[in-house]
């Protein structure tokens, strides 16, 4: 167990020893790991929702992702196989729902067959099982799914993020502040950081600790720090599937390597439902969960990011096609038949968006890792969307490490 010196064992007049921005999942995690590994450590979230988990954590489609998409030796692979496990352990623990039901990965087409194939040799290099399956095999396992060849994911499985999210806040003793948005950082060497919210008030803390996922690049330049990155926002549309019954599990396509998105997917969900999606579409705002929120700051800012036009250039083919299956439900449907022959347009039903926070460099580069970085009585998370969520336990301890080094250090007489 760290043993910290905290803020109010030495009388000084700091609100708490360590302020967390963002009250996601990966927030919630890092005050959980924090009060966990030292106790008596004061640790204070500020959430500017109404309460948590309402952005990334809420809005995605509640996977437990196996870890098998991952470059080996990636943070995403590690904390993914990791925390996969921990999730299942953690949902047991707490009774929150959640199931381990596998997924099939299907290929449909001749030239994506090397993918697969090289999806099962990066599985077995992260230390995953997989099982092959030829054509024959695919309705063993999903009766109305078609394909070419598949594996068997059995590690992959669904749960309830925002009822973890509950918990970790619950369990962590941190102080949760709700509508509490961050509108200014003074942070001076050797005291520490002071936060004023929306409201007035003002916050003092020897770390802070940045978790403020859409926002976390905005969160950085107020405290100081020049990021290098910025996030673009890209949404992910689903549908809800009106005959649950054509799907039995978790269905996913062969992704291409180029993005970090997984591809249009079928997801049994916890409550019975079938999820479908999502796409990806650029958002007009960082908030941008349907075409009509428009927020011209926001999307000023990412116009004029450099590498969201080298994004552009680059990938505009594939970005054309995503943007159709976002405005014409019938190319939607057609995306969808490759995996799951049986499906009409009737059979879909518009289901709740989700925002992506993309980290993009200034050259276009897409950032595929998770980036945490640290400044001056900072540390700050810069790119963590999927798999975060399935990898947050093992994320919240990294970051709660971090703080808590620096905790020392500044407390250190």
């Amino acid at each position: 167990m760290a043993q910290v010196r905290t803020a109010s064992a030495r009388g000084g007049g700091h609100d708490c020893d360590v302020l967390v921005v963002g009250g996601g999942i990966v927030g919630l995690s890092t005050a959980y790991a924090i009060t966990r590994a030292a106790p008596g450590t004061r640790v204070t979230v500020l959430e500017k929702e109404p309460g948590p988990a309402r952005h990334q954590t809420g809005r995605n489609s509640g996977v437990i992702h196996s870890g098998v998409y991952y470059r080996p030796g990636s943070l995403k692979a590690r904390y993914a196989v990791r925390g996969a496990a921990e999730m299942v352990k953690f949902c047991a623990e707490y009774g929150i729902p959640h199931a381990v039901t596998g997924k099939l990965i299907v290929a449909t087409e001749r030239t994506e067959l090397p993918r697969l194939h090289a999806l099962v040799q990066r599985a077995r290099e992260n230390g995953i099982p997989v099982r092959e399956l030829g054509a024959a095999q695919i309705p063993e396992h999903e009766p109305e799914v078609r394909g070419l060849a598949a594996i068997h994911v059995g590690t992959t499985g669904v749960c309830d993020y925002v009822a973890v999210a509950r918990q970790l806040a619950h369990a962590s003793g941190a102080e949760i502040r709700y509508g509490a948005e961050v509108r200014h950082v003074d942070r001076r060497p050797g005291l520490g950081v002071a936060v004023r919210t929306r409201s007035g008030d003002v916050l003092r803390a020897r770390v802070m600790v940045n978790c403020a996922g859409l926002h976390c690049d905005e969160i950085a330049r107020l405290t100081g720090d020049d990021p290098g990155m910025r996030i673009v926002p890209f949404r992910g549309e689903y549908y809800e599937l009106a005959r649950p019954e054509l799907v039995r599990g978790l269905v996913y396509p062969v992704p291409d390597p180029a993005f970090p998105f997984l591809g249009v997917h079928l997801t049994r969900g916890i409550d019975g439902g079938v999820h479908i999606g999502p796409n990806a579409v650029p958002a007009l705002a960082r908030e941008g969960y349907g075409w009509g929120v428009v927020r011209p700051r926001e999307l000023g800012a990412t116009l004029a990011w450099p590498g969201s036009w080298r994004i552009a250039r680059r990938h505009w083919r594939y970005g054309a096609g995503e943007l159709r299956r976002s405005l014409s439900k019938a190319a939607f449907t057609t995306a969808v038949r490759r995996l799951l022959p049986a499906v009409t347009e009737d059979d879909l039903v518009a289901a709740p968006a989700g925002v992506r926070a993309q980290a993009v460099l200034a050259d276009g580069t897409l950032v595929d890792d998770f980036l945490i970085r640290e400044a001056a009585h900072t540390v700050h998370v810069l790119n963590a969307p999927s798999p975060a969520a399935t990898a947050s336990l093992p994320i919240g301890r990294e970051v709660g490490r971090r703080a808590l080094a620096m905790l020392e250090e500044a407390v250190r007489p």
